[in-house]
């Protein structure tokens, strides 16, 4: 048993890890889960300038990705649809309306410019075998912007789960700027299909937002929708309008969807309603407005972590300089690699060096003849000197381009390599403001739409008003019962009991002093003789105190209860009075007298006698009652 559960726990483990690491969550380096990682590197491998078939891109894809062809299409399609880094071409369905993309060998696609520039360096990175090892795939990008806000993801892991709204990239990208310059910001989400948004719970990524549809009002016979929120689509929106008006909570005569390239769903209101008294049972009742809660969970350092999205910007600040400063550094180191084998094939050319070699007969002779030429020149070459891979580099100069050698050319050339190397040192010596730079470039490119369909905010921020439910529905329901029968329910001939809605719960106590609360019922037995009836509300019941008179079991001796009932569990019971008592009289009033009548008996000549209720201390659901009187106890009666 012992090695079977040692097997089960590694086993899932090794599972939940997996489901975390390289499926669900994404990483927080370049805000990608590892099969879009896995497309873009795809299409980055692919690109030619030109449209790919979707489905020759999930084919390759399949190289790296092991979970099949259905996860790699629908993946390359969400993603196509943030609109930044894939250029669509054909129906990849919509968001608006929720219709789905066409098949995979209709469609076309292929990476944006914006996407290489903020994702791909081969040089920078690191690259690991595929699952097969017959491929290398890259670990992480380097990413330049912090794409996980920008995009935003949703994943459900093992234990976990991710909620990121995706947020302006104009925005994200001041806030990193703002960040680079020590300054304050504070970022909201903004969605791509409109509409509004409450941030005020927010708490910089790990609250919650209500989200709200734009709705037109201006007709006073009729509603139309224009933007949806967030997490809806016209079809889910047209379906909870139409549940709400079968189930009474508004009333419409008809709803119809005319949604084309911009929402427009048109609500007709029935006769006799009008538009400003609608709005708020929308809200309230149908998916015009959602609250949605926010989890902001990425792998940070191959590990799960929770951070806010200001950290999140921090992060990428930081990350950015770091990125540009290895990509300078790498140019530099190339371009000092280009200029020096530059310098050796000037003076390799100029200086005839070439000619020392003609009588060398080895081809240690040749490497020495070559060195020794440049010996005159070693101030010039620098301190980097001759290598033999100089040397071999050298000698693979073909005779065609010795005899074409322009001289000016060639030192215009190194001129210019020499002034790139000058910049160079002058962004790595003031690498935040060419990191500033970086991203003003980038949000140019948005606000032109050279590429990306998306810079203006489409989110409306603001603080809602709550809408209660309970002053929106009516009390036009009666809860009745039959004291004979014992039933009660809105289905039931009897006498009214109280005026209710359907969003009531009912809370009854039982002839027998027990009590429970329970939803509205069409008919549901509670016994005859039921001694209370009523709303189940805890604001009201908090300022109702319930008085239970009862008698003991065994002595028959007349004990009072004070209490007030404020919390409970749906539909289970509860007792007000201990087991076997039986329960005399019930009495919601705060002050009032009640007289206990006795059993005869002889030498007793008091047969009754006086008490007032609020003489009594109220005390909670569990405490025992208290004895009024050693004597066995008929009835009451209460003034």
């Amino acid at each position: 048993m012992a090695y079977v559960k040692n097997l089960f726990d590694k086993n899932f483990l090794e599972y939940a890890s997996y489901v975390i690491k390289d499926r669900a969550i994404p990483d927080l380096e370049d805000g990608l889960k590892p099969v879009q990682r896995r497309i873009l590197h795809t299409l980055f491998e692919m690109d030619d300038g030109k449209y790919h078939k979707v489905a020759n891109v999930v084919g390759a894809c399949m190289k790296y990705h092991p979970h099949g062809d259905a996860s790699i299409g629908s993946a390359l399609v969400v993603l196509a649809n943030k609109e930044f880094f894939i250029d669509r071409q054909g129906n990849f369905g919509n968001i608006y309306t929720g219709d789905e993309a066409s098949a995979a060998r209709y469609i076309e696609c292929r990476v944006t410019a914006l996407a290489k520039d903020i994702f791909y360096n081969p040089k920078l990175t690191e690259m690991v075998d595929s699952y097969d090892g017959r491929n290398r795939e890259p670990v992480l990008f380097p990413a330049k912007i912090p794409t996980v806000l920008v995009m935003g993801a949703e994943g459900i892991a093992v234990g976990m789960s991710t909620k990121i709204l995706p947020h302006n990239i104009i925005e994200v990208l001041e806030a990193e700027k703002a960040c680079l310059a020590g300054k304050k910001f504070q970022l909201y989400p903004d969605f791509p299909t409109g509409g509004l948004v409450d941030v005020s719970d927010y708490r910089d990524g790990n609250g919650k937002v209500l989200v709200r549809a734009k709705l037109d009002t201006s007709d006073p016979k009729r509603i139309v929708i224009r933007e949806l929120p967030f997490g809806s689509t016209t079809e889910s929106l047209i379906n909870s309008v139409e549940t709400a008006a079968k189930a009474g909570r508004i009333k419409i005569q008809s709803i119809s969807d005319f949604t084309t390239e911009n929402v427009e769903i048109e609500v007709k209101l029935a006769r006799g309603v009008y538009s400003e008294e609608t709005v708020d049972a929308l809200f309230a009742f149908t998916e015009c407005e959602q609250s949605i809660s926010v989890n902001l969970l990425v792998i940070r350092d191959n590990l799960p972590a929770i951070m806010t999205a200001t950290e999140v910007i921090q992060h990428h600040a930081k990350a950015l300089v770091k990125i540009l400063t290895r990509e300078l550094e790498l140019e530099k180191k190339e371009l000092q690699d280009k200029l020096h084998l530059r310098t050796l094939e000037r003076i390799f050319i100029e200086e005839r060096i070439y000619k020392g070699i003609e009588k060398m007969k080895t081809a240690k002779g040749v490497e020495d003849a070559v060195i020794s030429g440049f010996k005159p020149f070693m101030k010039e070459i620098g301190p980097r000197g001759v290598s033999p891979e100089d040397v071999e580099h050298l000698l693979r100069i073909p005779i065609r381009r010795i005899s074409l050698y322009d001289i000016n050319k060639a030192r215009t050339e190194m001129q210019e390599i020499q002034a790139r190397i000058k910049v160079i040192n002058g962004h790595l010596k003031s690498i935040v403001a060419y990191a500033t730079a970086y991203l003003d470039g980038i949000i140019n490119r948005v606000k032109a739409n050279e590429e990306v369909g998306r810079g203006e905010r489409k989110t409306k921020v603001g603080a809602f008003d709550k809408v209660d439910v309970k002053e929106l529905v009516r009390k036009e329901l009666e809860l009745k019962y039959d004291t004979k029968t014992g039933y009660l329910g809105t289905a039931v001939v009897g006498e009214v009991a109280a005026e209710v809605s359907t969003f009531d719960r009912i809370l009854t106590i039982r002839q027998n002093g027990t009590w429970s609360v329970a939803d509205l019922p069409e008919k549901a037995f509670v016994g005859p003789g039921a001694w209370w009836i009523g709303v189940a509300d805890k604001e009201a019941l908090s300022g109702i105190i319930f008085t239970i008179i009862y008698k003991e079991k065994d002595t028959g001796f007349p004990c009072i209860k004070r209490c007030v009932i404020e919390g409970w569990i749906m539909n289970k019971d509860y007792s007000l009075v201990p087991e076997g008592a039986t329960v005399l009289h019930v009495d919601t009033r705060e002050k009032f007298s009640f007289t206990v009548r006795y059993v005869p008996k002889p030498r007793f000549r008091i047969f009754k006698e006086d008490f007032k209720a609020q003489n009594f201390l109220v005390k909670g659901l569990k405490a025992g009652g208290v004895r009024l009187a050693k004597r066995d106890a008929a009835g009451v009666d209460a003034k």
